[in-house]
């Protein structure tokens, strides 16, 4: 087949991407890429498959693919260790006030011993709540089990309760789940019924000295209302590897706040884990257009 690539590590301009993509077969694309009724209806009706090296495809319209009956591949599992690695390294990071640790170092505010200088919470004996419970969620549980949490809770779309047995987890309300965690961690899907869950009545119902860590889908929190929340000592401290829009601007005032470690969108960024979504990806978008069953797909 004959390919035509955007030869960069920034995003395609949305202009060129309308050009480029008249009359093609196959689309490889990112998350960077929105693609909608315009892309879709430039590329015309020779258009059979879009493969995105992401597990989330909430930048791809389901709508306008299943109404013109494109498949879709997506790569779930393959980014699944790697995420679930990312996220409990960037709640103990918020959680122990690594950051800020680091700055006080470096800035010379570490000083002589003192008994509560730079005091965080730690995981054992605590609660934790998994708002999403899929395939890195229980990876997350998994991987916090040794740390000595006392308690593993979930809130889902439906009860899962093969996979909460075998961490164990508990069901609940997100209410019940934001009232009695002291850390909650996000790895729910970005959908219509998840976006901006995580949101002012949300926060009000945790505990002051809660920490929050969202490593799915910036739109799943309500950012003005999380900023309230940290700036005025409603949770203790949050943790984000995703936010709208990203990359977010040096001058949002979540970057000014102590108690906000913010990361650039990198839970799946090692070596073997992105080199696995590429190649799975591209694999999806043969299958699709030899016809064939692929590997991992969004069944429309």
């Amino acid at each position: 087949c004959h390919i035509e690539q955007w030869d960069s590590d920034d995003p395609v301009p949305r202009s060129e991407l309308l050009k480029k993509v008249a009359g093609i077969q196959g689309l490889y694309c990112l998350l960077t890429e929105t693609i909608d009724a315009e892309v879709l209806d430039a590329a015309g009706s020779s258009l059979r498959v879009v493969s995105t090296m992401s597990v989330g495809y909430d930048h791809v319209s389901l709508e306008e693919l299943k109404k013109r009956g494109i498949r879709l591949g997506y790569t779930p599992d393959v980014l699944t260790e790697a995420a679930a690695e990312l996220t409990v390294a960037l709640l103990l990071a918020t959680s122990r006030r690594l950051l800020e640790a680091v700055d006080e170092a470096k800035s010379g505010g570490w000083g002589s011993w003192k008994p509560l200088w730079m005091c965080g919470y730690g995981l054992t004996g605590s609660t934790v709540g998994i708002l999403g419970l899929g395939r890195i969620g229980k990876a997350v549980a998994t991987r916090l089990k040794p740390f000595g949490v006392k308690k593993f809770l979930y809130t889902n779309s439906a009860v899962r309760p093969e996979m909460a047995a075998a961490i164990p987890a508990e069901f609940v309300p997100l209410e019940e789940l934001a009232r009695c965690s002291d850390f909650i961690i996000v790895c729910c899907a970005l959908t219509p019924e998840t976006k901006g869950i995580c949101n002012s009545r949300m926060f009000s119902q945790m505990k002051d000295t809660a920490i929050f860590i969202n490593t799915s889908r910036g739109g799943v929190v309500n950012q003005d209302d999380l900023y309230q929340a940290l700036a005025n000592g409603r949770i203790a401290a949050a943790g984000l590897d995703v936010t709208v829009p990203e990359p977010l601007p040096t001058d949002h005032p979540l970057f000014k706040l102590k108690n906000c470690v913010i990361l650039p969108h990198i839970a799946s960024a090692t070596w073997s884990t992105r080199n696995a979504m590429a190649v799975l990806a591209a694999n999806n978008l043969l299958a699709g257009l030899r016809g064939d069953a692929m590997e991992k797909e969004v069944f429309l």
